[in-house]
């Protein structure tokens, strides 16, 4: 954790800083969903969502160039509506095409190129209705990245599968079919996230508007296990499952200060609650390389990473803090082939932060 603290304190005191240590771009938009590419030979390239209140949007794909210590942008495309999450393709051997997922009004996955990026696919399973239910968020499979999993504000989740073929001339070979829907929740969907347990496949947790997290299983859908229920049945906004331990997950709820970690070998209890933020919770990121350390941030303005190692003991206080002086973080993700990067979103500008 030292780099960052280092750069804090160069910054506060003014000693010239050997490698850099923060890296900003700023964006032409407001921006809110972003995530880091895991392509081997993509090392700082991330995607960009604007969040604009009209119907034209736009999504950027920036890189940094690490010789100049400057961003770029690399492709910028129309999104209709502000996109609820991004998410490039869990592929980190770079074995399929190189694809990117945005959610909004519909699930869409993207083919990236420089300077174009090109639709590949709109997967809409609202065929019969002029309307469709908004997505909330999704989960792109790590272990079997033909799968996608989307929550909806219709109550539902939906399963899709991903067929990805080779390119031939200009034809769209990214196509998807439903593999499963299934009425999630009793209230709007709000998140939804693969787990690493069982083989990393099929077991899947969501979290929604009635205030629960539950637990599914791709094999056994006639059933899903309640793990956490809100006792003031507050919805709950957000999931993260830890990326090394799958016994452990994430959420906040709506216009709260902390975040509660979970057990699932102990439902409906909170193992930990990491309550030192100030204002309400927008983000949380897992460490990809450690099971103990989680990075949360807020309206606050602050990014706080905690060590929960000695769960079940009270986690007093984080082990690092970074303030962003200019706006509330509403999102941040953590490099997942880059332990040493965090990435935080605040009003149009997206910061990099080596830890």
């Amino acid at each position: 954790m030292e780099p960052l603290q280092r750069a804090l304190t160069m910054a506060v005191h003014g000693a010239p800083p050997k490698r850099k240590e923060i890296y900003k771009y700023e964006a032409p938009w407001p921006l809110y969903s972003m995530n880091w590419s895991v392509r081997p030979d993509k090392r700082f390239r991330l995607a960009l969502g604007s969040f604009v209140e009209e119907y034209n949007n736009k999504v950027q794909v920036v890189s940094l160039d690490e010789d100049t210590s400057e961003f770029s942008a690399k492709s910028t495309f129309d999104h209709p509506y502000p996109t609820t999450k991004i998410m490039w393709i869990p592929d980190s051997k770079g074995v399929f095409p190189d694809l990117l997922a945005t959610s909004g009004d519909y699930l869409r996955v993207w083919r990236a190129g420089e300077p174009e990026t090109r639709l590949e696919c709109v997967l809409n399973n609202n065929k019969n209705s002029d309307f469709c239910a908004p997505l909330t968020s999704f989960d792109w499979n790590e272990v079997d990245p033909n799968l996608i999993g989307t929550s909806s504000i219709d109550t539902t989740c939906t399963i899709w599968g991903l067929e990805t073929g080779q390119v031939l001339g200009r034809v769209n070979l990214v196509t998807g079919h439903v593999k499963t829907q299934l009425i999630a929740h009793d209230k709007e969907v709000y998140d939804i996230a693969f787990s690493r347990a069982g083989g990393g496949r099929d077991m899947f947790a969501s979290v929604g508007a009635d205030g629960s997290v539950r637990m599914f299983d791709l094999r056994h859908l006639e059933h899903s296990t309640i793990i956490y229920e809100d006792p003031q049945h507050t919805p709950l906004l957000r999931l993260a499952w830890n990326k090394q331990d799958p016994n452990y997950l994430a959420t906040v709820a709506m216009d709260a200060c902390e975040v509660i970690i979970l057990d699932v070998r102990v439902p409906c209890t909170p193992v930990a609650r990491l309550n030192n933020h100030r204002a309400c919770v927008n983000g949380i990121a897992w460490a990809p390389h450690s099971s103990c350390h989680i990075c949360t941030a807020g309206d606050d303005h602050q990014a706080l990473i905690w060590d929960i190692q000695q769960m079940p003991r009270a986690i007093e206080d984080p082990i690092l803090a970074y303030t962003a002086a200019e706006g509330e973080i509403n999102q941040i993700q953590w490099g997942a082939t880059q332990p040493d990067w965090i990435a935080i979103c605040y009003n149009k500008a997206l910061e990099i932060l080596r830890v």
